[in-house]
């Protein structure tokens, strides 16, 4: 059976710190859920950014 209640894996949004300072239009940005238990802080992951074409550091936000 399933569990009732609130879940322990959340929807966050990961988005690109090297865009704002690159000065070019629009931004990167994934969805993707973790586990609020086993990481309570911010998300920090190296995804690519297809503006930019290379593989940037991607932080969390809200």
């Amino acid at each position: 059976m399933a569990k009732k209640g609130k879940g322990n894996r959340i929807q966050v949004i990961l988005e690109c710190t090297e865009h704002k300072d690159s000065g070019q239009p629009g931004t990167s940005r994934y969805i993707t859920t973790k586990n609020r238990k086993n990481t309570p802080d911010r998300m920090e992951r190296k995804k690519y950014n297809p503006i930019l074409k290379k593989y940037t550091v991607h932080k969390e936000i809200k």
